[in-house]
């Protein structure tokens, strides 16, 4: 006879569920309300205040810049933290231990520590363009999700798989790109996903490092709100978990997710 579950784990799980799904819930009500503030129920429904914020050149220009950056710094990350942690795995005897801890600095320092230490060195002192310190800074930021999460794929992988390649007269760069990469797909594509959400929603790093001319979407998003209090707030954050889900959605479509789990 199968056991019944009880009550009040049953509305424990639903409190929880509600807790989590309850905000974004009130955000896609208010993107839709008919009203010039934001409220909650929605009064009367619109697609206005979507439609506005590909009205407002600002949202468009900041849009480009965090794309951009999040793209172009989650691709340099991968490109430092993929030889990163395949070094710490593959060399992990000859390597000093302290080197592991060092890549996940940028996830244990505060990240408006990060971000004011970056435009204190790099911006002011070296004079750097703005773009060019958010590209670091936003590097930075999701390189340890990279090298933590291939460096899980790696440490499960058997590396005599790879020496068995070169004793076969296979490069050893050669053996890296065909035998070591397809077995970690799992965790170089979990770290996109997770270094392109992180650096796409990056706040505190690019409060310190945007400047005149340069702004990322979350940034200008609070610029707004200091001046207007509308939907419109509530409509650039609904395309944000769209956005979020969209990337979800293609590497599920092309790649699959079962193999994640693999």
């Amino acid at each position: 006879m199968p056991r019944r579950t009880h009550p009040l784990l049953i509305a424990f799980a639903t409190l929880v569920f509600a807790f989590l799904v309850g905000p974004l819930i009130i955000i896609v009500g208010a993107s839709l309300s008919d009203t010039s503030f934001l409220t909650f129920p929605p009064q009367g429904l619109t697609l206005h205040w979507f439609a506005n914020v590909f009205e407002v050149s600002a949202f468009r220009r900041t849009m480009v810049t965090s794309f951009t950056l999040a793209t172009l710094g989650t691709a340099l990350s991968l490109a430092v933290g993929i030889p990163a942690a395949y070094a710490l795995h593959r060399y992990r005897v000859q390597l000093p231990a302290f080197l592991s801890t060092v890549f996940v600095l940028p996830v244990l320092v505060p990240e408006i520590v990060l971000g004011f230490s970056l435009m204190k060195s790099v911006t002011t002192a070296m004079g750097w363009p703005i773009f060019a310190t958010l590209l670091v800074g936003h590097a930075l930021l999701v390189l340890p999700y990279c090298v933590r999460v291939v460096g899980a794929s790696l440490a499960s992988f058997d590396f005599a798989v790879e020496e068995a390649a070169v004793s076969l007269g296979c490069p050893r760069w050669r053996a890296f790109f065909t035998v070591v990469l397809p077995n970690v797909r799992a965790g170089v594509i979990a770290a996109f996903i997770l270094a392109f959400i992180t650096s796409l929603n990056d706040v505190s790093i690019s409060l310190f490092l945007t400047g005149p001319g340069i702004s990322t979407l979350p940034i200008q998003l609070l610029a707004h709100m200091e001046q207007f209090f509308d939907p419109t707030i509530a409509a650039v954050s609904v395309l944000l978990m769209l956005v979020t889900v969209g990337v979800m959605a293609v590497v599920e479509a092309t790649l699959g997710l079962t193999f994640l789990t693999k």
